[in-house]
């Protein structure tokens, strides 16, 4: 089966912002999306085109091709209070929902997993920024 032969080019389209979708709410926990998240978000969404489950290869492919491009333009479209770019944002992961089922159940789970952590990576991208750039440098004797 073809991932998207269920699709129309609408709905193609509109999946190909899950990843976007999901790096925006992960990094909304200070009602915004700043460099050190939109550049982690990006690089993941290149590492997941080579390191997904293989069932999910064409789609991280294909959504990295637009990952820049959808992140930039759904980040200057949804509000800037916290709380409503929070409730804009899920409400479009939940109209993803009956597209992402038209795929199939593998699929649908598959990437519901992926997304699971596309969603912690991004969230910790300060965190890992932190831990290279101090960590190392910390020695508990001190």
């Amino acid at each position: 089966m073809k991932l998207y032969e269920n699709l129309s080019d609408k709905e193609k389209g509109a999946i190909m912002k899950f990843p976007a979708y999901i790096s925006l709410l992960a990094s909304n926990a200070d009602g915004k999306l700043d460099d050190v998240e939109k550049k982690e978000a990006k690089h993941f969404s290149h590492i997941k085109t080579f390191s997904c489950d293989q069932l999910l290869s064409s789609f991280y492919e294909d959504a990295d091709k637009v990952f820049s491009k959808n992140i930039t333009e759904l980040d200057d479209r949804l509000p800037e209070n916290k709380t409503e770019r929070e409730t804009a944002i899920k409400r479009e992961l939940a109209n993803l929902e009956p597209i992402l089922h038209k795929l199939g159940g593998s699929y649908t789970s598959a990437i519901h997993k992926s997304m699971i952590s596309f969603t912690k990576h991004v969230s910790k991208a300060h965190h890992n920024v932190l831990e290279l750039v101090i960590l190392p440098f910390y020695n508990k004797d001190f």
